[in-house]
């Protein structure tokens, strides 16, 4: 059984900020758990652009605060964000996520992310973020 806050998270390896601070993603469950799928809460800054890419995983958003605009990049379908919302990535679509206020939200990997990895507009994915 795990068991942990996202208080036991801030402030170590798990809690990931964007290099532009435009997202942060406290990663609660990952590879190393061994459970075959990671979970992450992410808040997303108001007013931001952000561009994502996942070319080997599927990924389910749930939005639980805030609202936005989500646009397939692959299609130019533009749909709307509100709490409540869940959006599911599982074609690997290029996408774009623009807060009006800011989002939270509580997404799921399969297969599961390992660790610090940050995204790439070009869709290489997992990047590992070395320590300095």
């Amino acid at each position: 059984m795990i068991v942990r806050t996202t208080e036991d998270i801030t402030d170590t390896d798990r809690d990931v900020t964007s290099a532009d601070g435009n997202w942060r993603s406290k990663r609660i469950v990952l590879a190393d758990d061994r459970v075959g799928f990671s979970f992450h809460e992410t808040t997303i800054a108001p007013g931001s652009v952000n561009e994502f890419h996942y070319a080997n995983h599927v990924e389910a958003v749930w939005l639980i605060e805030g609202d936005g605009i989500l646009t397939d990049l692959e299609t130019g379908e533009v749909h709307e964000l509100r709490p409540g919302t869940m959006y599911l990535l599982d074609g690997h679509e290029r996408h774009r996520v623009e807060p009006v206020t800011q989002m939270r939200m509580l997404c799921v990997f399969n297969p599961p992310v390992t660790g610090r990895e940050v995204h790439d507009e070009n869709g290489v994915y997992p990047l590992i973020e070395l320590p300095a």
